[in-house]
């Protein structure tokens, strides 16, 4: 494993990076409130068949965290920077692996580069209305009418207890190492995090809007797919993968036993199937 960062635009992205530059590139995009540590156990899996790379966001992980005053805080514009990421490494053609808030970081790439994905692995990687669970009820509220309150009762979703609930909450009793969560709940002490963090929980209303450019993209480029999902996510529900064959009638649906961080109880299952489909 290799550990680097490079700049873009003058923020120092962090990413890891495993395999040989002979093999096709495979893009691995994480999500909240998670690094690219996620995937610590899934890149040596798959060396041998993929050069694979993961990159944090800014403000996540190992990256720089710019302060909110010189850069924005939105899906739109991390999206952005993972996009010169991929320019700076001079990747023209990869497979990506989208999860949670990798999906619409993911999605959005695609849809400016369709020429550039090879195929997609979405591990509870949402992009449809019907794989939104109930919590986004509350949160379609909180969208409609935002106040001071709300946001900071939106701040729950980085204690320590709820950090360790996604990882563990539909898992079998011992299957999950605290070694993910904690170095999760680790990250959230840093300087502007809990005000970064809120302004993503808000623009997040962005990523549903786009629900339809990102169907649509399906729809026209119709590119390999492979659903697996962590079938008991209160967060983005099994009904999210199945969406996928309405527009692709060839998606590859699978369910596992486990819960939205679904690498850290079935990982060489995932790798698996990643392995037969790609």
């Amino acid at each position: 494993m290799k550990y680097s960062k490079v700049n873009v635009s003058g923020i120092n992205i962090f990413y890891r990076e495993t395999g040989t530059a002979d093999k096709p590139a495979m893009l691995l995009f994480h999500g909240f409130p998670s690094a690219s540590h996620m995937f610590r156990d899934l890149m040596p899996m798959l060396a041998d068949k993929f050069r694979l790379i993961a990159p944090d966001y800014p403000g996540f992980g190992q990256s720089d965290i710019p302060s909110r005053r010189d850069f924005t805080y939105s899906f739109d514009n991390i999206a952005e920077v993972i996009d010169g990421f991929i320019s700076a490494l001079g990747l023209t053609k990869f497979y990506m692996y989208v999860f949670d808030y990798g999906a619409p970081i993911g999605f959005r790439i695609a849809m400016k580069h369709p020429d550039s994905v090879l195929g997609i692995v979405s591990q509870n990687g949402n992009v449809y209305s019907e794989g939104l669970g109930k919590k986004w009820e509350a949160r379609a509220e909180y969208w409609r009418h935002p106040t001071p309150e709300l946001r900071e009762s939106y701040k729950s979703a980085f204690a320590p207890e709820t950090i360790i609930g996604q990882y563990t909450f539909g898992t079998a009793p011992g299957s999950v190492s605290p070694d993910g969560y904690t170095l999760d709940i680790h990250y959230t002490q840093r300087s502007e995090y809990a005000e970064i963090q809120s302004d993503l929980i808000f623009d997040y209303q962005n990523n549903v809007k786009l629900y339809p450019a990102f169907q649509e993209y399906l729809r026209k480029y119709q590119p390999k797919l492979l659903a697996v999902w962590g079938k008991n996510d209160p967060s983005f529900v099994p009904a999210g993968a199945e969406a996928f064959r309405r527009d692709l009638a060839d998606a590859e649906i699978h369910l596992v036993d486990s819960g939205h961080f679904a690498l850290e109880s079935c990982c060489e299952e995932i790798a698996s199937l990643i392995r037969k489909v790609f």
